[in-house]
C-alpha cells in the first residue's frame, strides 16, 4: 500500500503552474480553510509577487500584531520557490494592511529619528521581520543625519537608529 507524499504532491503542483498561479492557488486554499469570503489577487512587478486578499474578516489572515500574514508569507515563499527565491519575493496583503502597517513603522522612524538627533544616542525598535525592518532601513536611508542598522538574532531582530558621526 503507498503513503501518501504531500511534499511530492506539492512538487508536481510547482512544476505544473507558474509562479503566480501557484501563489493565487495558495492564498485561494488558505482563505477557504480559513472559512473567509474573499478574493485573491496576484500581480507581478519589478522582482516582486504581490498576493493581496480582499473580503470580510481579513483580520484571521492578518492574525495578531501581523504574526499569521507573516506567516503565511514565509510559507508562500517556501511553497512558491522551494529551491530559493531566485531573485524573486513575495509580499502578501489582507485588506490594505501592509501599507497601514508602513505608515506605521515610517512615522515611527521619523520619531527615532528625532529622538536619536535631541538625545545623541541610539534609539532601538522592538523585534521586527525581516520585511519590516526593510521600510524602516530603506525609509531612512537618504537621511544624512542618522544611520541604522539591525541587530540580534532572529526571531528578535532589530532596528537601531543613531546620530551620524559627521
Amino acid at each position: 500500500m503507498n503513503e501518501p507524499d504531500p511534499q511530492g504532491e506539492a512538487d508536481a503542483l510547482a512544476e505544473e503552474l507558474e509562479p503566480a498561479e501557484l501563489l493565487q492557488e495558495l492564498l485561494e486554499e488558505i482563505a477557504g480553510a480559513l472559512g473567509l469570503d474573499a478574493e485573491v489577487e496576484v500581480e507581478e512587478e519589478a522582482g516582486v509577487l504581490y498576493g493581496r486578499v480582499e473580503g470580510e474578516d481579513v483580520g484571521l489572515l492578518i492574525g495578531r500584531h501581523g504574526h499569521t500574514i507573516e506567516a503565511v508569507q514565509h510559507l508562500a515563499q517556501r511553497v512558491v520557490f522551494p529551491g530559493g527565491p531566485g531573485g524573486t519575493r513575495i509580499v502578501i496583503d489582507a485588506g490594505g494592511y501592509r501599507e497601514r502597517r508602513a505608515q506605521v513603522l515610517r512615522d515611527d522612524a521619523d520619531d527615532a529619528a528625532e529622538e536619536a538627533l535631541r538625545t545623541g544616542r541610539a534609539v532601538e525598535f522592538e523585534a521586527l521581520p525581516a520585511s519590516e525592518r526593510r521600510i524602516v532601513h530603506e525609509y531612512l536611508r537618504d537621511r544624512a543625519d542618522v544611520t541604522t542598522q539591525s541587530e540580534g538574532e532572529e526571531p528578535d531582530r532589530y532596528v537601531v537608529v543613531s546620530p551620524s558621526e559627521s
